[in-house]
C-alpha cells in the first residue's frame, strides 16, 4: 500500500510537496478544480451552503503540457502523481444535465482523458453529481474543538432547489436566466451515467486511466431536489453493472460508505480490492450516520482503520490511501497540523501491521 496525499491547485506547489515527502507520503492526488473561495488554504470555513465560487473555465482543457509539467514537478520531490481528482464543472456541466452541449463536452472530456493518459497519469476520478456536496456546516465539533466537517439533515433545507446555472456546488454561469433545475429522478440520473461511462470508458482504456466514482456525500436518495447515484452501498455497487470495463472503478471514500445508513464497510472493502476494483481510496473517519454526522480525526471514528488496514494487506491491496480531508488543529497551520497528524498514524499503522 502507498501513502498519499491530496491537493487541491492552490496547493500544488513545492512547500507542499516537501512537506509530503516530510510527513512520509510517497503519493499525490491533485485536484485541478480550485473551488476553495479566497486564498491559499483550504481551510473548512468553506462556504457549503452557498457554493463553493465560481468556474470560468469553460473550452479551457488542462493541457497535456500543463499535466506533464506538473507530474515533473512531483516527481522532482521523490513523488508520483497517482491522479487527478474530479472533473472542472465548467467542462462537463451539461453532461451531467442533459443539456445542448453535451455531445460537444463529451469530446472536450474525451480530450482530457487523452492528456491524462499521455502524460502518464493513471487515475481520472470524478463524481457524478448535481447537487455535489451540499449541506455541511463548519463547527468546533472534533476532539478538543477541532474545526470540523458536520451534516445535520435537520438543520438544513435539503429540498432548497438548485439554481440555474450551478452544477456541483459551483457556478459556471453567472448570468443564467433566473430560475431553478426542474427535479431530475434516480432513473434518469443513472441513464445519463452509462452515455457518461459508454462513450468514456473506451477512451480510457485505450490510453491507460482508470475512471473512478465516488460515491455521494452526503449520501441521502435525494438532494435539492435531484436524485443521488450512490447513497448506498448497493447503488454504488451497480457502477459495475453498467460495463465490466477494467478502467471502470471505485473510488473508495471509506468516510462516505460508512456515512450511509445501510451496508458493512468491511465487507465491501474486502470484496472490492479482493476483484482489483478500488482505484484509490479516501482513508478518513466519521461519527454517526446520516441524518446526522461529523467528520472526526483519524484514530477516533466509527470505523476500525486498523482492521480496514489489514483487509486491503491481505488481499494484496497496492493502491493509494490518501486522508482526503480531516479536522483542522489549533495553530498557525491549522489544515497542515491536521493531515501531518492523520499521515503519521496512517504511516506508524502500515508499518505495525507490516503493510508499508
Amino acid at each position: 500500500m502507498k501513502l498519499g496525499l491530496g491537493l487541491y491547485r492552490s496547493l500544488l506547489n513545492d512547500g507542499n510537496f516537501r512537506f509530503a515527502r516530510q510527513a512520509g507520503a510517497t503519493h499525490i492526488v491533485a485536484q485541478l478544480v480550485d473551488y476553495i473561495k479566497g486564498g491559499d488554504s483550504p481551510s473548512l470555513t468553506r462556504d457549503y451552503l452557498g457554493g463553493w465560487g465560481h468556474t470560468a473555465n469553460e473550452g479551457k482543457l488542462w493541457a497535456y503540457e500543463e499535466l506533464l509539467a506538473l507530474r515533473r514537478q512531483v516527481e522532482s520531490h521523490g513523488l508520483t502523481l497517482a491522479a487527478i481528482e474530479n472533473f472542472d464543472p465548467a467542462h462537463w456541466y451539461d453532461i451531467l444535465l442533459d443539456g445542448p452541449k453535451k455531445a460537444r463536452q463529451m469530446e472536450d472530456i474525451k480530450t482530457t482523458i487523452r492528456n491524462v493518459g499521455k502524460a502518464g497519469i493513471p487515475v481520472m476520478g470524478y463524481y457524478f453529481s448535481l447537487a455535489g456536496v451540499w449541506g455541511w456546516t463548519s463547527r468546533p465539533s472534533g476532539r478538543g474543538q477541532a474545526m470540523s466537517v458536520e451534516f445535520d439533515q435537520g438543520a438544513v433545507d435539503a429540498h432548497r432547489p438548485i439554481p440555474r446555472g450551478m452544477v456541483w456546488n459551483m457556478t459556471y454561469d453567472a448570468s443564467a436566466p433566473a430560475g431553478v433545475l426542474a427535479p431530475v429522478s434516480r432513473e434518469e440520473m443513472w441513464e445519463r451515467l452509462r452515455y457518461f461511462l459508454k462513450e468514456l470508458l473506451p477512451v480510457a482504456e485505450e490510453n491507460g486511466v482508470k475512471l473512478a466514482a465516488h460515491p455521494d456525500d452526503p449520501p441521502l436518495p435525494e438532494l435539492r431536489g435531484t436524485a443521488r447515484l450512490f447513497y448506498l452501498p448497493g447503488e454504488y455497487e451497480r457502477l459495475l453493472e453498467v460495463s465490466d470495463s477494467p478502467a471502470n472503478t471505485f473510488e473508495f471514500c471509506m468516510g462516505t460508505l460508512q456515512e450511509m445508513q445501510e451496508g458493512d464497510l468491511y465487507s465491501l472493502l474486502d470484496k472490492y480490492s479482493r476483484a482489483g476494483r478500488i482505484a484509490y481510496i479516501h482513508f478518513r473517519n466519521v461519527k454517526g450516520k446520516v441524518p446526522h454526522y461529523r467528520e472526526a480525526f483519524v484514530d477516533e471514528g466509527d470505523i476500525d482503520m486498523i482492521r480496514a488496514l489489514r483487509i486491503l494487506k491481505d488481499n494484496g491491496y497496492e493502491g493509494v490511501l490518501i486522508p482526503d480531508h480531516t479536522p483542522e488543529m489549533s495553530c498557525n497551520a491549522p489544515w497542515h497540523a491536521g493531515m501531518a497528524f492523520a499521515l503519521g498514524y496512517m504511516r506508524g499503522a502500515l508499518q505495525a501491521i507490516g503493510g508499508d
